[in-house]
């Protein structure tokens, strides 16, 4: 691990988040690959995937975002600790609730009648990529200023701590290209044209990374708000979208302990190389 951040001090902020959101992606691909030798995963296998994904991203939230924007704060602005930290996890979960009312997308296991944002005609496999589209676009944005914190040289924001994010990350994106594979799989859809639906929901992460880093190293005086940003947009979608879906199945238990499980996980690869 140590080879891996000595080898990333030595790339711009930009890159190293493209690197590492293209890792992101990479695994969305992975996961979506087991189309290729599954047609369906069993539901509580899924549920538990999801449960794990949502608790890694909790944890990140804090562990990565949340608490390195409130201690952060006195070395970049004058402002109370907590007020960029509040404004920017609250903004964060109000964009993404606009984004989802204004973006077509279908969550996992609903008809298309139940398509959520405005009306239309689009298909279901397009409308199933939309819904995990959108919270991959937080992820990326996370990771991005993550890694373009650590230019500022503060003391709150690690380089092993943007790599700790990225693996995390990485690690609950592979059920979310199972997720999208495999049901498309189920419904009729070729294996190839399943995958390519299923990794194609990753393909907004290093978009979003090396924006999240570019702005971050522009702007000095926004890297709590928009650290805080990311973990408001996240947690949005954790509560609406992941639990919510993996309590589908009616495996709230396994859920609730996947979910911890998940949290456990990101913050031990916080803690340890942050």
């Amino acid at each position: 691990m140590q080879t891996l951040i000595d080898h990333f001090s030595t790339l711009t902020p930009t890159v190293q988040a493209l690197y590492a959101t293209l890792f992101t992606w990479g695994v969305t691909a992975l996961g979506a690959a087991l189309v290729f030798f599954f047609k369906r995963v069993n539901q509580k296998v899924l549920d538990a995937m999801l449960g794990v994904a949502a608790g890694v991203m909790i944890a990140a939230s804090f562990w990565s975002l949340l608490k390195p924007a409130i201690e952060m704060t006195p070395q970049v602005s004058n402002m109370p600790e907590w007020f960029p930290a509040l404004t920017g996890f609250v903004g964060g979960a109000l964009f993404l609730s606009l984004v989802d009312k204004l973006l077509p997308h279908l969550h996992l296991g609903l008809s298309v009648e139940q398509a959520e944002g405005p009306s239309t005609n689009w298909q279901r496999s397009v409308l199933l990529v939309l819904a995990i589209t959108l919270h991959n676009i937080p992820e990326g944005l996370a990771v991005g200023v993550a890694f373009g914190a650590v230019s500022h040289d503060i003391s709150a924001a690690t380089l092993g701590g943007a790599i700790a994010l990225a693996i995390g990350i990485g690690l609950q994106n592979f059920p979310e290209g199972t997720s999208v594979s495999v049901p498309l799989r189920r419904e009729g859809m070729s294996r190839k044209k399943a995958f390519f639906y299923g990794q194609a929901s990753g393909a907004v992460e290093p978009v979003f990374g090396v924006l999240g880093a570019f702005a971050v190293l522009s702007l000095r005086p926004i890297l709590p708000y928009a650290l805080a940003f990311a973990a408001g947009a996240m947690i949005f979608v954790v509560v609406e979208e992941l639990i919510p879906e993996a309590h589908r199945g009616g495996n709230e238990d396994l859920v609730s302990l996947s979910v911890i499980g998940g949290f456990s996980i990101m913050m031990v690869l916080d803690v340890a190389l942050g």
